[in-house]
């Protein structure tokens, strides 16, 4: 099995390291990239939705991104110990019709020797926003990089 550094245990900077890998590969929006990150049978409940494995994550996020045009991520992270990782995000998209969107939530990452995750779990809400409400058009600049989200 190949090795997804950082690897746990995390110190405060690896879990700085892997949240911000993560947003990266999200902003790809390349379903088979991020399906990478998770082990063959990571376990994963977003909002009402269960999935296991990697070919479920993969058709999960297509369908997702399908739907969520023009998709930005933003993650924070929130709390680390040793093999999981909490984080908060943001993220903005607009669905067929042009109604923007920001979608707010919270995750709870497990982590395997690895550093693949096993286990994702997302609460997410979503809040309408106008198009002069928005706040990013793309992945994070250099300049960004370690920049809190603001709560509103």
């Amino acid at each position: 099995m190949t090795d997804r550094p950082p690897l746990p245990p995390f110190t405060r900077e690896t879990a700085l390291q892997k949240v911000q890998a993560a947003e990266d590969a999200w902003n790809s929006r390349d379903p088979e990239r991020v399906s990478l990150a998770y082990t063959e049978d990571s376990q994963w409940r977003n909002r009402d939705t269960f999935l296991t494995g990697r070919a479920e994550i993969v058709t999960f996020l297509t369908d997702k991104w399908a739907r969520e045009l023009d998709y930005v991520l933003r993650k924070s992270l929130w709390a680390f110990t040793d093999d999981r990782i909490a984080v908060r995000f943001q993220y903005e998209w607009h669905d067929a019709s042009g109604q923007w969107w920001r979608s707010h939530g919270n995750e709870n990452w497990e982590f395997d020797a690895h550093g693949l995750m096993r286990r994702r779990e997302a609460s997410i809400n979503d809040v309408a926003i106008s198009v002069d409400d928005r706040r990013w058009t793309g992945p994070r600049t250099d300049a960004e990089r370690g920049v809190e989200i603001p709560l509103r």
